[in-house]
Parts: C-alpha cells; structure tokens; sequence
C-alpha cells in the first residue's frame, strides 16, 4: 500500500538527519582537538547518503519496477580539505616553525548544516504525522 510506503520513506529521513546531526555535533565538539589517536587534528565528517531503490513487483502486470524507498546513509567520509595552519608556538602541537595544524571544521557551516538537518527533520516529521492522519481516515471509512 502507498500510504505504507510514504511512511516508511519517511522513517529513514528521518533516520539520515538524526545520523547527520549526530555528526554535526561531532563536528562541533571536536572544534578544537589538533591531537587524535590517528594523529595529527581531528578531520571533519560528512554524512554521503543516496536514494535507497529495490526492486517491487506490480499487481497488475506481474514485472518487477524499480521503487524508491526513502534514503540511505552509505558512508561518513573525512572532508581532508582545507586543513588550517595557525601560528602559536607555545601550543604543545606546534612543529619546529610554530604553527599548529588545526581541524577544518567552520562553526558558521556546521550551525548552516545543523539547522538543515533539524528543519529537515521536522519536515519529515510532519509528513509522517499527515500519512498516519489520512491511514486513520481510511480506518474509519471502512470501519464506518
């Protein structure tokens, strides 16, 4: 049933924004960590998510169609760009010149993407609560 489908799309929006604000406040928490047990400056995350497809039969004519059903998170990847230097040689990081090699996570991006993420997930939310709303109504149609 669609309305079954609707709800299961978006059960994993929901899912892939709680994973991406999870991450964001990794992100955030780890602003200042230029020591990791890997080495070297923490390394911002991002979430890489796609379309989840699989394969539906049709009632009607028997052939199998490819659906949508929501998304999926496939990976959390590093983001090794834009590592900063910064001068402080009195930071027990520091190499022999004084600079220090800081994690590239930007406050003003992870604020952007954290507020996507939870607009997002009240969107989800809300669809979610229509789709349960009109199954109700179909109930009491049938049952009425």
């Amino acid at each position: 049933m669609a309305l079954f489908d609707s709800m299961h799309i978006n059960a994993s929006g929901l899912s892939l924004e709680r994973l991406k604000l999870d991450t964001v406040s990794t992100n955030i928490a780890n602003v200042n960590t230029t020591r990791t047990a890997e080495g070297g400056p923490y390394v911002k995350k991002e979430v890489i998510f796609e379309e989840s497809l699989k394969k539906a039969g049709s009632s009607l004519d028997g052939q199998l169609n490819t659906k949508s059903f929501g998304v999926k998170a496939t990976e959390i990847r590093e983001n090794k760009d834009d590592l900063v230097m910064e001068y402080n040689p009195t930071h027990p990081d520091a190499n022999e010149e004084g600079f220090v090699q800081m994690p590239n996570v930007n406050m003003a991006d992870e604020m952007i993407d954290m507020i996507t993420a939870q607009r997002t997930y009240d969107a989800n939310v809300t669809a979610l609560n229509a789709s349960k709303e009109m199954l109700k109504k179909a109930l009491e149609i049938s049952i009425g």
